[in-house]
């Protein structure tokens, strides 16, 4: 009779999340296309290149909004449930209530590790073609401001620029110092520096490189020098979102590469990390408080109980987007911050399940 039981619970229970799934993407979806559809036909994108968009921007979505989905799935289900007079049943039959929970928490199990698994290493993926389609053919034409832009290469080895125009991949007024034991040994200067898209290479225009030692300096100039740097065009192209484009692999490698040269910015790759790391767990808190909620019958039938679930999933919205703003703002740490809405509900999840009568 349990497997039984377990089977038509956790039937019900992930046929109600991938409709619920379905029925929030599709209206996410329409208005998407209705505020973007201006764009699309002002930058003249082509219809292929639309419709490959929606298809990497759904599974997008449908696993951010998967914490939220999957509580509404389970209110809905039990409310269902409890108003069709099938949890007492249960329970008489000398079922636990704790007992009746493992398929639920089965369920949740099995979206949390898909989830996780998506959000991980497949969603990042489809996530570069999106923002590639955003960048060309909905966001403004991003032009690289910053001045002074400064970079620790190496230990010792630190790039200046004043400027650079992303437009023609062209910086001014470049130099690179080289120090050991906080004496400068060496300083190669560029009134220029252009990238050449055929070798892959910087061209230096206008240079000069000075060797200082001992018995004083050596001098080098000319008009043009082809050398490799450890920067790219890439890297004063726009980063918006960036970190929805990188695997976990590749956001650890890219917190590490920020760190090692000297940058700002690694926190929101972290945070990113930290956020992937957190949403599976929420996925399983959500669904017990969902069925501790929902599990009473209510005089006024499904509809309170699911109007309940609405404003706890808002709540929890709210509180991941408090928590993710204090890890930005650098008040907390991101694997402190991201954890703390888990934490709080997973408390008041346990002191419901012990206080709520069911």
């Amino acid at each position: 009779m349990i497997k039984i039981l377990d089977k038509y619970i956790l039937k019900k229970f992930l046929i109600a999340f991938f409709f619920v799934v379905f029925i929030i993407v599709l209206i996410i979806v329409v208005i998407d296309i209705t505020e973007k559809i201006g764009d699309f036909t002002e930058n003249n994108a082509p219809m292929g290149r639309i419709i490959s968009y929606y298809f990497n921007f759904i599974p997008w979505v449908a696993t951010l909004i998967t914490p939220i989905t999957v509580f509404i799935a389970t209110v809905f289900v039990t409310a269902n449930m409890a108003s069709h007079t099938e949890i007492v049943p249960i329970l008489a039959s000398g079922v636990s209530f704790r007992r009746m929970l493992v398929p639920y928490l089965s369920g949740a199990v099995f979206v949390a590790l898909l989830s996780f698994y998506f959000n991980g290493w497949v969603i990042p993926h489809a996530n570069k073609s999106r923002r590639a389609f955003e960048t060309e053919y909905v966001d403004s034409k991003f032009y690289f401001t910053k001045r002074n832009f400064h970079l620790q290469v190496s230990p010792g080895e630190y790039l200046y620029m004043d400027r650079f125009n992303n437009t023609n991949n062209t910086g001014y007024r470049f130099t690179i110092e080289k120090f050991k034991d906080r004496r400068m040994e060496e300083k190669l200067s560029a009134n220029q520096i252009r990238w050449n898209p055929t070798s892959k290479k910087w061209m230096l225009l206008d240079w000069q490189r000075r060797k200082l030692n001992l018995n004083g300096e050596i001098i080098t100039e000319g008009d043009s020098l082809e050398m490799s740097l450890v920067i790219l065009p890439s890297d004063f192209q726009s980063q918006k979102n960036l970190w929805e484009t990188l695997t976990i692999p590749e956001l650890n490698a890219k917190v590490k590469e920020i760190n090692s040269r000297g940058l700002e910015g690694a926190e929101i790759y972290e945070i990113e990390k930290y956020f992937r790391y957190a949403m599976p767990a929420a996925v399983i808190i959500l669904v017990f408080i969902g069925v501790v909620v929902s599990s009473r019958k209510a005089r006024g039938g499904t509809g309170l109980q699911i109007a309940l679930g609405f404003i706890i999933s808002f709540i929890f919205i709210i509180f991941i987007i408090t928590s993710r703003g204090i890890a930005e703002g650098g008040l907390i740490q991101p694997s402190v911050a991201l954890w703390i809405p888990n934490v709080v509900f997973a408390i008041v999840g346990g002191l419901m399940y012990r206080f709520v009568p069911r």
